[in-house]
């Protein structure tokens, strides 16, 4: 499986940015996909994560209410819509897949067996 993470770019405080995270190499409609990033000096952290169908999603408290995490599995894409966004959200984004079909959203990053290549997002004050 190949993930390719795009949208990122630099925005103002307050704007907004979507994420797209493509995947191709096999069918990925039944893995728990996730979002993490990763700030200059600090490690990956997890943003949220979704089951296959989109239905079960977990979200970090410091984006809960202002990120919202989503999939269309015709053609295998999930996606980051970043509101409100924040300058201590800058960093670069990863996308993730989980292979284990059908499985619950999953927050540690050694769950994830497949990673996109990173789109970095820069918020400026």
């Amino acid at each position: 499986v190949q993930l390719q993470a795009f949208g990122g770019g630099l925005v103002q405080a307050g704007d907004s940015l979507i994420l797209s995270c493509v995947a191709s190499g096999r069918a990925t409609s039944s893995y728990v996909m996730g979002w993490f990033r990763q700030a200059p000096g600090k490690d990956r952290e997890f943003v949220a994560t979704t089951n296959w169908s989109g239905t079960r999603t977990y979200y970090t408290d410091s984006v809960e209410g202002r990120f919202t995490i989503s999939r269309d599995n015709t053609k295998y894409i999930m996606f980051l819509q970043m509101n409100s966004l924040k300058p201590e959200d800058t960093a670069v984004y990863y996308c993730a897949a989980d292979p284990r079909g059908y499985g619950q959203p999953r927050r540690g990053r050694n769950e994830y067996e497949y990673w996109g290549q990173g789109t970095k997002v820069t918020v400026s004050s």
